[in-house]
């Protein structure tokens, strides 16, 4: 059953916890209430955060969620919104400041930034990293959205990305939103095809991470 904020004892209640213990002591559905601040009529903030995490499958699932889609929902609308895709956007990219710059070496240092940046998606999505000479990350680009087929890899559009921003090297990831990491056949010829292409154009292919959630495949 509902209950208002008002009826939670003080102590309890999100805001208190966090000036009384410290952000880590609030679980994801508390954080996800102080962004919405207010509930509706019959449900407290705690309630529409339940509701949200429920819908979308977890923490991970909501961060994905679009504006407008948000906005649809009951006891969210667009002020509620925008704030929520706001807080899940200055995450991402404290993410991405504290991971700026790794070497990648070995296809594990592929694999994780592939997981940081690709876990939790809902759609699959093709992502090019850009290395310099020294294999030192510079550039995440989102080359495609969508399934990736073998006869729509978008090879001029990942070669564009890497010579765009001064790339000497580069490793393509892209995600299963099926939680299958194996390679698919399209995936074995879209990685041969990119090989041959980098080659052809002077840089050095690190290789083609599939991930899927935490799992991780190699193609190279």
């Amino acid at each position: 059953m509902p209950v208002v904020m008002a009826a939670v004892p003080p102590a309890e209640r999100p805001r208190e916890r966090l000036v009384a213990h410290g952000v880590e002591s609030l679980s994801a559905r508390e954080l996800v209430a102080l962004v919405l601040r207010h509930g509706v009529a019959g449900k407290s903030a705690l309630d529409v955060a339940d509701e949200l995490l429920a819908e979308f499958g977890s923490l991970d699932g909501l961060s994905e969620a679009r504006l407008e889609e948000l906005a649809r929902r009951p006891g969210v609308g667009p002020a509620k919104a925008s704030a929520l895709v706001a807080a899940f956007g200055l995450a991402r990219r404290v993410n991405r400041i504290a991971h700026s710059s790794p070497s990648l070496r070995t296809a594990a240092d592929v694999a994780a930034v592939a997981i940081r940046e690709l876990d939790g998606l809902r759609r699959e999505r093709v992502l090019v990293l850009v290395c310099d000479q020294r294999n030192r990350l510079r550039r995440r680009v989102v080359v495609s959205d969508g399934a990736m087929d073998h006869s729509l890899v978008p090879i001029r559009e990942i070669l564009n990305a890497v010579l765009r921003h001064d790339g000497r090297a580069f490793a393509l990831t892209h995600n299963h939103p099926s939680g299958d990491p194996e390679p698919s056949d399209a995936d074995r010829r879209a990685t041969a095809e990119v090989k041959a292409a980098s080659r052809v154009a002077g840089l050095r292919f690190l290789g083609h991470i599939v991930v899927a959630g935490a799992e991780w495949r190699s193609l190279s």
